[in-house]
């Protein structure tokens, strides 16, 4: 039974890899509840790994380098995931200070603190974001990178500080880059439960780029299968991207949604392209492939239809 710390474990990605993980190991979250957006849901995703007996929970903020000292000289982990960041890219406009803070300054912190405590494994949470546009799909580990918002800037230089803390040392880490990550108990601020939210309250919903943007949707599950895996597998210094490399487009993903939910109509307005976002993600995951074997990604379809059940459910 193996230690692990996840940073943000009750975010959207970081409860559902603690959720997996706690089958075979103890696993300690850490998380600081901020109000970027609602804690309700925070509070529900708590309350379920609170259940579990091998969850332990830390509220913390991890640029507070003297309380996660402390965290670490006590639970002595052996494999770090550091999930916790900063999420949005039309907010990293607006305040680009809280992700050099919560994305770069806090990996420095929580990456330094690992070597010092000679972690086994350290495994980073990285994003599609890093790519910007691109004009040769699907994107491979390989392409050169070219971040368009402070989001994205911060996730690569935050890659930059992983490779130099660990290089010399015989902690192993692996960078995963995530393509849209999607299901239930999903982040409120990303379009597939914005959409959600519109339908049920009856209010109108902005489509981006008139609807013409295509987005690789990866269903959470997936995600947490091959993190999983990663804990267990002996690489390091590698970089893959996990993505379904099916991308979608958003008019057609609205179709989708609206027949499964069982709407009848939502008020859309098309707006013209936002600063920031790519116009296309569409992951190569071959590498993925090569070194975790066989994955079967899970059909945008069978995904969406979860993450309605889920919402109906919680409504949330």
């Amino acid at each position: 039974m193996k230690k692990i710390l996840i940073t943000g474990s009750s975010g959207f990605i970081g409860f559902h890899l603690a959720k997996k993980l706690l089958d075979k190991n103890l696993v300690l979250g850490i998380d600081n509840h901020n109000n970027y957006y609602s804690k309700k849901i925070k509070q529900k995703r708590l309350s379920i790994l609170k259940k579990k007996k091998n969850f332990s929970f830390k509220i913390a903020d991890i640029k507070d380098k003297t309380k996660l000292n402390k965290i670490f000289k006590n639970f002595k982990p052996e494999i770090v995931f550091h999930i916790a960041g900063q999420p949005g890219i039309l907010y990293s406009f607006k305040n680009p200070k809280s992700y050099k803070l919560n994305n770069l300054f806090a990996t420095k912190i929580i990456s330094k603190l690992s070597k010092i405590y000679k972690v086994k494994k350290f495994i980073f949470a990285s994003s599609s974001s890093v790519y910007g546009d691109q004009k040769k799909f699907p994107i491979k580990e390989s392409f050169s990178t070219n971040p368009k918002n402070p989001y994205g800037k911060t996730k690569l230089k935050s890659e930059k500080v992983i490779f130099d803390t660990f290089k010399n040392s015989k902690i192993k880490f692996i960078i995963f880059r995530f393509f849209t990550v999607y299901g239930p108990f999903g982040r409120p601020d990303m379009f597939i439960h914005k959409f959600l939210n519109a339908i049920k309250n009856n209010m109108e919903i902005n489509l981006h780029n008139n609807g013409l943007n295509f987005r690789d949707f990866t269903y959470v599950y997936d995600v947490v299968k091959i993190l999983n895996k990663s804990a267990n597998k002996d690489l390091n210094n590698k970089i893959f991207n996990i993505c379904r490399s099916k991308p979608i487009l958003t008019t057609d993903l609205v179709k989708m949604i609206l027949k499964i939910y069982g709407a009848k109509k939502v008020k859309l307005k098309k707006i013209k392209f936002v600063k920031g976002e790519m116009l296309k993600t569409h992951g190569n995951n071959e590498n993925l492939k090569k070194f975790f074997g066989k994955i079967k990604f899970t059909d945008i379809k069978k995904g969406i239809k979860q993450t309605i059940k889920n919402y109906k459910l919680f409504n949330m």
